[in-house]
């Protein structure tokens, strides 16, 4: 047995004390309470926005009339201004006209040039048209355009817009939002335009994200259970893998070369993860009954496969108090092996930190499954 199970908090019992024994504690209380002390202790609070809109910029055959492109602007505003979040959006056209389509939605922290579809060479990245020839909507989103991944004091991006900059004498609080929890809320707003869009299923929309684009995934699955199927790759430290015990990159490692990613609470627990209230697993928990896909890769010992994998596994309670089987008696499999649950999925791919097509195809994969496809 993992020696960390010992120090991990209980994932069915209530801040009080008393054990969670039906669905409706869990959903009344104890997700509600977990939820509270992920924002407290390790995103920081998300705010409302005061209106949304959307502008569809551009819509045109592509992909030699396979798909539709649409160009959106999705419109918000603050307290202290505006901003704008463009979204990219390949409809299929080869689908029943009375059918909408389900979405996989990328939060993107790659550089631009992976999403231009006018190269000859497409990169594995975002393989836009292998989704599309799946019967899938391929969306696409860059957190460079909710917010800045720099530590600018938090006056940029979205931060910008919904608070006062921080002076000596009124500091930030020590649970405001840091960057992953403004691109998780980015995500949230992109939800907004999908839910409108009547060539679309937004009660299948699958969340996608890599390396802190899957740390955010899993944030804004947490918190918006509008999103049927959040999938996360090689998100690691604070992302899918267990805190305690972690190999390769640790919370204080994280605090240290990220210090805006979130709250200010989460650096009082550099090398302290046994004194942290919740850990990873939990996280993953908040998303049940809905669809949870973990992937690693094999070189990639910063992010640690073994305690992104153990994450999944911990979080079944959960989903068994919700009637949703988990991965069952699965142990750590062997690269190109996917374990694909009714609810949770994994697999480990051969090779680096990277977003491969691979990849890709084991999301559709299950999706098909969970989708009813």
């Amino acid at each position: 047995m993992d020696n960390r199970l010992a120090t991990l908090p209980d994932l069915l019992v209530c801040n009080n004390g008393i054990q969670v024994t039906t669905a409706a504690d869990w959903v009344q209380k104890r997700r509600l309470e977990i939820l509270e002390l992920f924002r407290t202790h390790v995103y920081g609070r998300e705010p409302q926005p005061l209106s949304v809109r959307f502008h569809v910029v551009e819509e045109k055959g592509y992909m030699g009339g396979k798909a539709t492109r649409k160009k959106v602007d999705i419109m918000f505003t603050g307290p202290y201004g505006k901003g704008v979040i463009p979204l990219l959006l390949f409809v299929p056209n080869a689908i029943e006209t009375d059918k909408a389509a389900p979405v996989f939605l990328l939060i993107n922290n790659r550089n631009n040039d992976y999403l231009d579809l006018d190269q000859e060479e497409q990169d594995e990245f975002w393989p836009a048209k292998a989704i599309v020839d799946r019967g899938y909507a391929a969306a696409v989103f860059h957190v460079k355009d909710v917010d800045p991944d720099e530590h600018d004091g938090f006056r940029d991006g979205v931060h910008g817009i919904f608070e006062e900059p921080a002076t000596p004498d009124a500091p930030r609080p020590s649970d405001a939002w840091g960057t992953i929890a403004a691109w998780a809320w980015g995500a949230s707003r992109v939800m907004d335009y999908l839910v409108t869009d009547t060539d679309l299923d937004a009660n299948r929309v699958a969340v996608v994200g890599h390396s802190r684009g899957g740390k955010t995934a899993l944030w804004a699955g947490a918190l918006d259970e509008r999103f049927a199927m959040i999938v996360s790759n090689n998100s690691g430290s604070t992302g899918a893998a267990i805190s305690r015990g972690k190999k390769g990159e640790t919370i204080y490692h994280i605090n240290t070369r990220f210090p805006h990613w979130f709250a200010e609470n989460y650096k009082k627990y550099n090398d302290r993860e046994n004194e942290l209230p919740v850990d990873q697993h939990m996280l993953l928990s908040l998303i049940a009954p809905r669809s949870v896909y973990v992937s690693s890769a094999t070189e990639d010992t910063w992010a640690d496969p073994q305690s992104e994998f153990l994450s999944l596994k911990l979080a079944e309670p959960a989903y068994q108090l919700l009637s949703a089987p988990g991965l069952g008696k699965h142990s750590f499999p062997q690269p190109e092996t996917p374990i694909h649950g009714e609810k949770l999925g994994y697999h480990l791919r051969t090779g680096g930190h990277d977003l491969k097509e691979y990849d890709w195809h084991c999301f559709m994969d299950f999706a098909d499954k969970n989708f009813n496809y």
